[in-house]
């Protein structure tokens, strides 16, 4: 797993807890008394017992304890100097965890942890800094933590400030800043007083708009130093602009590891439960009736490769592979779209001019429907889809939330949301054409 240039080396690392347990209730008066007089006792033994694991075997014959939880298991990766490694995963996946343990908050149960250089981390607000020292006692201290003197924190001091915007706080005490205040300096000091590796945990979760872009400039900057990033968010977008490589946690385990992108559709696939295509293979199962049957549904990029991240800025296509079985009919295959909140974007049947008051024969038919750019806004989007016999009418088929993908913007400035880094609202996000008239006003008169 080393290599020459290797700053991070984790391997095979475990974190077990365990977990504080009801008391049984007794149903005697006497019983409870008696609990009641050994409670010091018993308290003592259930402080000690949650920090001391004597009663379980080494062997993990005991791990299926109801009060054992291993919130990290057998987790092994590398990272190289001036690598950004993004990891995500579901709340409880594990991913604070890993950083407390890689930042020494908390040791591991068992596993091996390397790291060469430095190392700067914000894993919640106001982490590092003492409640009753100033802003700018803070960035001192700070400094002095990752071994910098004072003259190097000197030279970065006016950085730090004008990136945070803090200055008219910077002498008061940090215990009187709002959390949008604190993430701000917490990250400026944490970036800019230039650690080998920076570890930085959902810090895109607090602060407006405008500190949210500074963030990212300021990583993105960073990476190109050549120092080394772990950045750990649900920002899927922010992951996939800033990072090289990612891991993939879940109940714990690293369950991918790879190309970021590859490892942000996994994890997006994991969260709407389904993938960018489904097959029936065999006819008597697929979908239908006596007329025709679905076969096929699937989400492919402009090339035709299936892809379940969408990029806003570029187009797509969704495919319905078919099988008319009796000919004759007239038939409308459509597809509805909907949104993780499960808000219906909008429906489109078939309007190609060659099919749409035809019959069909017997056959495999794929009607492809292109999605141009610019149109959702980003999350997952579940795709249902029915083909329908138009005289008489009648549903052949209609399967829904069948296949998903997920939309993403790259946060360029080039999509409809502009330089907008916050919420963007609505279930579509069109990027339409504007104008502007502008008539200069008549000055008629002095005012005063």
């Amino acid at each position: 797993m080393s290599s020459q240039n290797t700053v991070i080396t984790v391997q095979d690392v475990g974190k077990r807890y365990r977990l504080g347990l009801r008391d049984e209730v007794q149903d005697t008066l006497a019983a409870t008394f008696f609990d009641m007089l050994k409670s010091p006792v018993n308290n003592f033994r259930k402080y000690r017992s949650l920090y001391k694991f004597d009663d379980i075997p080494d062997n993990g014959s005991g791990d299926d304890r109801a009060d054992i939880l291993w919130a990290l298991r057998d987790v092994s990766f590398s990272v190289n100097e001036g690598e950004v490694l993004g990891i995500v995963g579901h709340n409880g996946a594990g991913k604070s965890t890993l950083l407390k343990i890689l930042t020494r908050i908390t040791p591991p149960t068992h596993g091996l942890i390397e790291m060469k250089g430095q190392v700067s981390s914000l894993l919640e607000v106001g982490t590092g800094f003492h409640p009753e020292l100033t802003g700018r006692e803070n960035i001192y201290l700070n400094g002095t933590v990752l071994g910098m003197r004072k003259k190097e924190v000197d030279r970065k001091f006016d950085e730090i400030v004008e990136f945070s915007g803090v200055e008219k706080f910077l002498d008061t005490p940090v215990k009187r800043y709002s959390s949008g205040m604190s993430v701000r300096l917490a990250f400026s000091v944490a970036a800019h007083l230039e650690p080998e590796i920076l570890i930085i945990d959902e810090v895109l979760a607090v602060g407006d708009a405008e500190f949210q872009k500074k963030c990212i400039k300021k990583m993105q900057a960073v990476g190109r130093e050549g120092r080394t990033v772990l950045f750990v968010s649900h920002n899927m977008p922010a992951v996939n602009m800033l990072c090289d490589r990612a891991i993939l946690l879940d109940g714990g385990r690293m369950v991918h590891e790879g190309p970021v992108h590859d490892v942000v559709s996994a994890y997006l696939v994991n969260s709407s439960g389904t993938s960018e295509s489904r097959e029936w293979r065999d006819a008597d199962t697929a979908p239908g009736g006596d007329v025709a049957r679905l076969r096929a549904v699937r989400v492919r990029a402009e090339d035709g490769a299936s892809v379940h991240l969408v990029d806003v800025l570029k187009p797509f296509r969704v495919d319905m592979e078919f099988e008319v079985i009796q000919g004759g009919y007239v038939l409308s295959p459509y597809f509805d779209f909907y949104n993780e909140a499960d808000v219906h974007c909008f429906a489109v049947a078939d309007l190609d001019p060659a099919w749409r008051k035809t019959p069909r024969p017997p056959g495999r038919y794929v009607s492809t429907v292109w999605v141009p750019p610019n149109l959702f806004n980003e999350g997952t989007i579940m795709v249902s889809v029915g083909l329908a016999i138009m005289k008489p009418y009648d549903n052949q088929f209609q399967v829904d939330s069948v296949v998903s993908f997920s939309v993403f913007d790259k946060l360029t400035g080039d999509s409809s949301r502009g330089d907008w880094m916050g919420q963007w609202g609505g279930a579509v996000r069109p990027k339409l054409k504007w104008s502007t008239d502008y008539t200069p006003a008549e000055v008629t008169g002095t005012v005063g």
